[in-house]
């Protein structure tokens, strides 16, 4: 059963925000139809929502609060009902209930656990603390998108990158926070402390693409991992790792991560158009 054009009228504010988020996707939107494929957009929505809870609530005790409510919305949802416009909108799709119960819930409770995480010791420790949350709404995407039996390991390695990445680009800003976008390990081999993370010079810019490097060797091994990436996914990942193969050789490569990214190409909308190319070959 589709979704009344009120369900779907709902859901543009949500979207809104995903979009702020990721300008870029608005050509996604072209291939994946938001009136032929609401539940696949509100999906996507569902997370900016819950990325916005775990990473921005800083008052943890406000965190929880928001993210226990939305493990009992789901729960609920799957139930048989739901209350906001979102669940509402994806509990309407047949789809919804071929998603394993555990996928629904598995990122609500990976972003209570990261709420307690520091700053990993290094670049490995980063990925592995990254993927618990990142890794599980890949797994949630994955599923909707492809069916339960598609493998989502290559979409939580992208996932997890994109991650990185963001919040390497909102190191000023998050530099007074417990857990920084550097890895202990390269503050220290760069004599890096806290309060210089926010001020430019050659230390940090040489750290930053140190940590760009790494991403970007990640980025590649991650094109040999199995699996199927959403529409969505591949063309935030295509142009993540664009970003990352321009800042790694800029002598700022902070002001290069941080130009404004509003802008579609027309690389941006064939990417798009392969993306869906693939995922209609794979869909169930």
């Amino acid at each position: 059963m589709s979704p009344d054009a009120s369900a779907v009228g709902a859901l543009q504010s949500y979207v809104d925000k995903w979009l702020a988020v990721q300008p870029r996707q608005r050509v996604a939107l072209v291939f994946v139809d938001p009136r032929r494929y609401p539940g696949h957009v509100a999906l996507a929505a569902l997370e900016q929502e819950l990325l916005a809870a775990a990473y921005g609530i800083h008052e943890p005790q406000v965190a929880v609060a928001k993210l226990n409510w939305w493990a009992e919305e789901l729960v609920g949802a799957a139930a048989g009902g739901g209350r906001h416009p979102l669940s509402k909108l994806l509990f309407d799709d047949p789809r919804a209930q071929a998603v394993p119960q555990q996928c629904w819930l598995a990122p609500v409770l990976a972003a209570m656990a990261q709420l307690e995480d520091t700053t990993a010791v290094d670049f490995p420790a980063q990925l592995a603390s990254a993927d618990r949350l990142h890794g599980a709404f890949a797994a949630l995407e994955t599923a909707w998108w492809f069916g339960a039996g598609a493998s989502p390991v290559r979409a939580a390695r992208h996932a997890t990158l994109a991650h990185l990445l963001h919040a390497l680009r909102r190191l000023q800003d998050d530099a007074e926070h417990s857990r920084l976008p550097l890895p202990m390990a390269r503050l220290a081999r760069y004599g890096l402390s806290r309060g210089e993370l926010g001020q430019p010079g050659p230390a940090r810019s040489q750290a930053i693409q140190a940590q760009l490097a790494e991403l970007r060797a990640a980025w590649r091994e991650a094109a040999g991992l199995p699996g199927p990436l959403s529409v969505f996914r591949a063309l935030e990942s295509r142009h993540a790792a664009t970003l990352v193969r321009r800042a790694v050789k800029a002598a700022d490569p902070l002001a290069v991560l941080q130009e404004s990214q509003s802008r579609s190409s027309l690389a941006d909308a064939f990417a798009a158009w392969h993306a869906a190319r693939a995922w209609r070959r794979q869909a169930v």
